[in-house]
């Protein structure tokens, strides 16, 4: 049961970086044409820092969450 769901956690956070991948290029050629292209990524670099920064919380949150439940 743990290994399915970190299987499913694995997954989510694959999909999740291919959507921010994808998005980066949307923003990138979007820079382009709009001649904005340092600060945008210094922006988008910010926000994934704090995004990865969130997802290592919330997996060092489930891991206790789970020892805690497996304690007598």
């Amino acid at each position: 049961m743990r290994e399915k769901r970190e299987r499913e956690s694995e997954r989510e956070r694959e999909r999740e970086e291919r959507e921010r991948e994808r998005e980066r290029e949307r923003e990138s050629e979007r820079d382009e044409r709009e001649g904005r292209g340092r600060e945008r990524e210094r922006e988008r670099e910010r926000r994934e820092r704090e995004e990865r920064d969130r997802e290592r919380e919330e997996e060092r949150e489930e891991k206790r969450g789970g020892e805690i439940s497996r304690s007598p």
